[in-house]
């Protein structure tokens, strides 16, 4: 029987129950989609991740409770960690990954794990009216991109409050929600929230993937390179960001909270 290190880790998080939590499981060969599904059904967390060696590279997969996505930042910072952690690659190595969204890379400055992803392009729509149903609070404005959109609220108390009909949001047609505010703490930029239940995730607690998306719009908003972002979910974390171009650069910690075999 095959046994497969797997690790839970709250990713940007400073201390264990906060952040994300991914599962990570460290493969000696690929298997196959359908296995990696079900594990992740099993896991029922947020993402599982699956890392397999790849030359001097990694191939990484990801897949929440329901489907195959094709980039999650937390989870990829989750994987980064549980590979310097377990030894695998020297903690003063960066990593490379390969992925459905290309080549993406983590460095580690000994405190803060730095992610290099693509920037999120996106566009302003129309409102349409069952994201306003969903929300059950009409947007300043909506931006698309290929799988999410992004609804601006009025302020950060409205977006706190949400309490979304997740039903009338699996019914849009991108399986990602975020809204997001100004932040009335000076700490923070902007703060956000992320519904995904087309995709087996009612509310995620804090989404790389979806500050792909806001950092370049709350960049050309506020006129700033680098931001301090806060996603106020019940578990709540911090993201730090840094814009490059068409590449973006998310920062935070991570934390193991346990470690053992698969044995399926």
């Amino acid at each position: 029987m095959t046994e497969i290190t797997c690790l839970h880790v709250d990713a940007f998080a400073e201390r264990p129950f906060t952040g994300n939590p991914a599962a990570v499981c460290l493969l000696e060969s690929e298997r196959d989609a359908g296995w990696m599904q079900h594990v992740a059904a099993e896991m029922n967390l947020s993402e599982t991740a699956f890392v397999t060696r790849l030359g001097d590279a990694f191939s990484l997969r990801w897949f929440t409770p329901t489907v195959e996505v094709d980039l999650c930042g937390h989870a990829t910072l989750a994987s980064a960690h549980a590979l310097w952690e377990e030894g695998v690659v020297p903690a003063d190595s960066p990593i490379r990954f390969q992925t459905r969204s290309g080549e993406l890379s983590c460095s580690n400055d000994g405190d803060i794990i730095e992610l290099d992803l693509p920037a999120t392009q996106s566009q302003l729509a129309e409102p349409d009216q069952r994201l306003i149903d969903g929300l059950t609070v009409e947007p300043l404005l909506v931006m698309q991109s290929k799988n999410e959109l992004l609804a601006l609220l009025p302020s950060e108390a409205k977006l706190r409050s949400l309490q979304p009909d997740l039903a009338a949001l699996a019914a849009l047609p991108r399986g990602g929600i975020v809204v997001t505010a100004a932040s009335k703490d000076a700490e923070f930029d902007f703060v956000s929230r992320f519904f995904g239940p087309a995709i087996g995730i009612d509310e995620d607690p804090v989404t790389g993937a979806a500050h792909c998306f806001l950092g370049p719009f709350w960049g050309e908003r506020l006129g700033k390179q680098n931001m301090l972002a806060y996603q106020a979910s019940p578990r709540g974390g911090t993201v730090r960001i840094r814009l490059g171009g068409e590449r973006i650069f998310l920062g935070g910690t991570a934390v193991t909270i346990s470690r053992g075999q698969l044995l399926a």
